[in-house]
């Protein structure tokens, strides 16, 4: 028996290779299916099923791309609809791979198709379970995912999730092994653990949503205090239940090396110039109208969640990074992208065309223009519960995600000195971005955001108790 866990992590995603004398399978697979493919032909093994968790929201899977390269039939649990092929299979269905079984355990909740999978060992042993998005390490799946049409609530799907793991997953063994699809910093969840598996045991001992005594009192604690999902969370869905073009139609598409000239040529009022290098680098001097977002950070989170799936892409990279680029714009969905600008900023720059630029200050630079300057502006680009836990007084709060809102930032006025910060300084330099392309130049953004400038002696912090109690 063989299982390597394939983890990403600027999508804490977790896809899965298991095999067993020569034959494969695969759990949840990214769209870009080269490891998977690899990894078969290393071990000179035949992949022989793709399983699904269930129609991902902040991914698009691989199921097509390695069907159409592997033969292997794409098996979903009960309740599924898609317009491909699929095996549906039917609660208690078990399958072989080599001397190992696998057991689909239909567990709505997180979605209504929503399975995992129960592997036996070659004794008939229960040794692990792929919970997919029905159990985390540390958390369940958000119940609030109803696909349209279904007429459900949010409480009606904790309810089914309730049932689920009780009826399911709580009568396995304490050292049946878990191994989720997320890990912390999904937006899958809203408190995963920072393990990428666990067992049944500990989870009954540690995860809060398990310590709920009654159904009605896990419906309360799994429902209370969710974030809003990404706006990409439908939109991902969908293309993973009607499909989609080939990554490798997507990338032949997108990756033409463009000149100045070229690139000029293709930028237009609807078109996007995403700039994929550092945020540090970024503010040094960009294409103008540019939207920073740094391979460095969560990028296609970010990408997804800010970007318009239906307008075309320039990319402007770091040299050799346009394919990783585009391959990550792919895994959440986007397919438009048009071109990148060939040997990048310098050639730009080098070309004499204008450039525009972000003024980066340090916190204590900050603080001393705070008591003198009546214009000045903090604006804190964090999410509201990071706000709520401490922030300059009299800052304003402005989350990065709803930035592309127009209405988000009608508040704001072009004669105030903007000071934007995050936590860390990778968002804050994408809200810069943000402003400086709906027109707002008058702005700096803090180097080190609230890590650095909560250490400041002359920072005045104030919490907002309402929002944490």
């Amino acid at each position: 028996m063989f299982i390597r866990q394939l983890y990403t992590g600027c999508l804490s995603e977790a896809a899965y290779y298991i095999e067993s004398n020569g034959e494969a399978a695969v759990v949840d697979p990214l769209r870009d299916i080269d490891a998977y493919l690899s990894l078969a032909n290393e071990r000179k093994a035949r992949i022989k099923y793709i399983f699904e968790t269930h129609f991902h929201a902040d991914f698009v899977s691989g199921h097509l791309d390695l069907s159409n390269a592997t033969g292997a039939p794409i098996v979903y649990g009960p309740n599924t609809n898609t317009k491909f092929p699929v095996h549906v299979a039917k609660d208690g269905e078990t399958f072989k791979i080599g001397e190992l079984t696998i057991r689909v355990l239909h567990t709505p909740g997180h979605t209504l198709e929503s399975s995992c999978f129960l592997l036996k060992d070659a004794a008939g042993k229960d040794h692990c379970v792929f919970t997919g998005d029905t159990l985390f390490v540390g958390d369940v799946g958000r119940p609030d995912l109803a696909q349209k049409g279904a007429e459900l609530t949010m409480n009606d799907l904790a309810a089914m999730m309730y049932d689920s793991i009780h009826t399911k997953l709580f009568p396995l063994a304490d050292d049946v092994i878990v191994y989720p699809a997320h890990g912390a910093g999904s937006s899958c969840g809203k408190n995963l653990g920072k393990e990428t598996f666990s067992t049944i045991g500990e989870q009954k001992k540690y995860n809060y949503a398990l310590q709920a005594a009654t159904k009605n009192e896990f419906i309360r604690a799994v429902t209370i205090g969710i974030a809003d999902p990404p706006q990409y969370f439908p939109i991902n869905a969908k293309i993973n239940k009607e499909g989609y073009d080939s990554l490798e139609e997507v990338l032949e598409k997108g990756m033409k090396a463009l000149t100045v000239e070229a690139f000029k040529k293709e930028m237009d009022e609807r078109t996007i110039i995403l700039d994929t290098r550092n945020a540090t680098v970024f503010t040094q001097g960009f294409v103008p109208g540019s939207v920073s977002i740094g391979l460095e950070g969560r990028f296609a989170e970010w990408a997804g969640s800010l970007l318009p799936f239906d307008v075309p892409i320039l990319l402007v990279t770091e040299p050799v990074k346009e394919k990783e680029s585009m391959v990550r714009l792919a895994r959440v969905g986007f397919d438009k992208m048009k071109g990148y600008l060939a040997g990048g900023f310098e050639a730009w720059r080098n070309a004499g065309e204008g450039i525009d630029m972000i003024v980066d200050v340090e916190p204590d630079e900050l603080m001393m223009d705070i008591p003198h300057d009546k214009n000045l502006v903090v604006l804190d680009v964090r999410r509201e519960t990071e706000f709520a836990d401490g922030h300059l007084k009299n800052a304003v709060n402005i989350p990065l995600n709803e930035m592309t809102d127009p209405g988000s930032i009608a508040s704001l006025e072009e004669t105030q000195n903007l000071y934007v910060h995050c936590g860390g300084g990778y968002r804050s330099v994408i809200a810069a971005s943000l402003l400086k392309r709906q027109g707002m130049h008058n702005l700096r953004n803090v180097l080190g955001g609230w890590n650095k400038i909560k250490e400041l002696e002359k920072a005045e912090i104030v919490k907002e108790k309402s929002v944490l109690n």
